[in-house]
């Protein structure tokens, strides 16, 4: 059955505090966030005022760089009435001079939400533990909850459905690939993963999207060939190939990586109307060639800009006043 995101009923209640990973959500919630999503982007192409959050303040937590989430972030929840305050590691005594949780409990006070971009996924857990205010998992190196969001909404867009497409992704089992395994499989979407061996998408993970999979009709496949993952998929993902922090395994990493280069003679076994994602930044000439990333499949600035609208969505829905959401 195809889902109409577009009419779908984004008012109801939303019963999560925090987006700390989609396992987390409910196939219905994920469907709010995106129907929301595409309202909010459709008043702002209208520049019709959504004053949302009107008051609320955003603390961003950033240990890790970011233009994207940064950004988005930011201009989102300006967008929506609100303001944001940057906060860079060095700035504040999380997990350094003062305890996770207590650093949790004073920004409570102040905030009336929390965004962090970090490395331990362990950290952000804490936080939203001792935190009366939502936590927003922008980043870590375990999951990416924020960017498959914004990934889902591009395909709907794209494609006018979700479940009973193929996704392939072809690369790294990194935090993108974790997200997405999470992500499709919630709303009946196929994904193949091709990675080289030693670089698989962690067990856990694996076993969750196969078991959300079986409750979806989803089939997930796991592979070392990338020609086996790519055959017939609908959208083909990739992602850099050292991701923030492994920049120093990279010379080791272009050995294995090499021939899981996303090119046209590669994308060519996908379907002839298959679309091409990245969650940027990209490296030219290394998991992808400039003719399929510039190519007129390719959708990755859609997908970019749709981090904004996705990242709203969610401010709104955790942060927001539901009887002023109408």
């Amino acid at each position: 059955m195809k889902l109409d995101l577009y009419n779908y009923q984004a008012e109801k209640a939303f019963m999560q505090k925090h987006l700390i990973k989609l396992q987390d959500y409910s196939q219905d919630e994920i469907y709010q966030v995106l129907s929301k999503a595409l309202e909010l982007k459709q008043k702002h192409k209208e520049k019709i005022p959504h004053p949302y959050l009107s008051g609320k303040s955003l603390g961003m937590i950033f240990t890790k760089s970011s233009t994207r989430t940064r950004v988005s972030f930011e201009v989102g929840i300006y967008q929506l009435g609100g303001y944001a305050l940057f906060l860079n590691a060095n700035d504040i005594q999380l997990g350094r001079g003062e305890t996770i949780g207590d650093t949790a409990s004073v920004l409570s006070r102040y905030l009336d939400g929390l965004m962090i971009r970090t490395f331990r996924q362990e950290d952000v857990e804490e936080l939203a533990q001792y935190s009366s205010i939502p936590v927003i998992n922008g980043l870590t190196d375990l999951l990416h909850p924020c960017q498959v969001l914004a990934d889902l909404m591009t395909i709907y867009e794209k494609k006018g459905a979700l479940a009973g497409l193929k996704l392939a992704f072809i690369g790294d089992g990194n935090n993108v690939c974790h997200s997405l395994l999470i992500g499709c499989t919630k709303v009946g979407m196929h994904i193949s993963v091709a990675c080289p061996e030693g670089y698989l998408p962690k067990q856990e993970i694996m076993e969750t999207a196969m078991k959300n999979g079986m409750a979806t009709g989803a089939d997930v496949l796991i592979t070392h060939d990338p020609l086996e993952a790519i055959r017939d998929a609908d959208v083909v993902y990739t992602d850099v190939w050292a991701s923030m922090g492994q920049e120093e395994d990279f010379v080791n990493r272009v050995k294995h990586f090499s021939p899981y280069q996303v090119n046209i003679k590669l994308f060519s076994h996908a379907k002839d109307d298959a679309i091409f994602m990245h969650c940027l930044p990209a490296h030219r000439g290394e998991e992808v060639t400039s003719d399929v990333i510039d190519g007129p499949r390719s959708v990755v600035f859609d997908e970019a800009e749709n981090r904004l609208h996705a990242h709203k969505a969610i401010m709104v829905l955790l942060m927001g006043d539901r009887a002023n959401n109408k």
